[in-house]
């Protein structure tokens, strides 16, 4: 564990570049006053690592509310997503630039690919997300990203990454929270090299009225969803925490005044399956 102080503190990527230790999510803020007000309350308080996707649909608003913030552009780490019918060479390129224009940036700090092709969907997946990977490595040697990564690729997806890649990935985003930790996935990035991120990392309506989190979460003076964004920086791992609110997206921030003992985060680890999304990237129909 590297001990973090701070929402300005920082792990350091495979290719030379900081990521702060801790993002704001935007999924599910609606695209126009929502999400950008999200945004700005974000940066005001002092996140400097906002996620969109462009299948969250508010890349606009989440650019708009960055320039509004008027914080230089190298101040605020920007990460985006592939949305899944963009697969392939050809309309990932086009798709990026798009995503460049919704937010209104010349390069993105860290480009993902969404999620996995699967066999539901294509006749061979592999070749998909292969040629998918050779126009992310176009964008950056392109300079239009800075980082490669992915998001719910678990490790046969990764492998096949890993595989013929020329420009490796930095980042791999999965689900990731107290009842569902995928630490499999999560050995597999560590053995290559690969940052996790933890979207969800306050879980599925079950995990933040759970009796024992919150229970332990009383012993330290802190909220359920304080005590599950620290428990994922404890694992080194950068939490993605979401909200629209201005007082829970400040107080999901104020983790940095406390640790949990080694033994209270493996009771943490030890909990049973729950409170996850179901989503899969082995079943999605998209």
């Amino acid at each position: 564990m590297t001990i973090k102080k701070s929402l300005s503190d920082t792990f350091a990527l495979r290719n030379g570049y900081k990521i702060p230790c801790i993002g704001f999510g935007t999924w599910q803020a609606s695209n126009g006053e929502i999400a950008q007000q999200a945004v700005k309350n974000a940066l005001e308080i002092g996140y400097r690592h906002i996620d969109t996707a462009s299948g969250y649909e508010n890349e606009e608003s989440v650019g708009l509310a960055i320039r509004e913030s008027e914080l230089r552009r190298e101040e605020v780490f920007i990460t985006t997503k592939l949305w899944n019918p963009d697969r392939g060479y050809e309309t990932t390129l086009q798709a990026c630039k798009k995503s460049l224009d919704l937010l209104g940036v010349e390069y993105l700090d860290l480009y993902l690919i969404h999620w996995p092709a699967n066999e539901k969907v294509y006749d061979d997946p592999v070749k998909v997300n292969k040629d998918t990977w050779r126009a992310f490595e176009k964008l950056h040697k392109d300079g239009l990203v800075r980082s490669l990564g992915l998001s719910n690729f678990l490790e046969p997806h990764i492998a096949q990454i890993l595989d013929d890649a020329e420009i490796l990935p930095v980042v791999d985003q999965i689900e990731f929270h107290p009842g569902y930790p995928q630490f499999n996935a999560v050995e597999c990035c560590r053995r290559n090299s690969i940052q996790v991120e933890a979207w969800s990392p306050l879980g599925c309506g079950r995990v933040l009225s759970d009796e024992r989190l919150q229970n332990l979460a009383r012993k330290y003076g802190k909220t359920t969803a304080q005590l599950c964004v620290r428990w994922a920086l404890q694992h080194d791992v950068i939490p993605l925490p979401k909200s629209v609110h201005k007082e829970r997206i400040a107080s999901n921030a104020q983790v940095f005044d406390f640790e949990i003992s080694p033994e209270d985060v493996k009771m943490i680890d030890d909990l049973p399956t729950f409170g996850y999304s179901t989503y899969s990237p082995y079943t999605l129909p998209i």
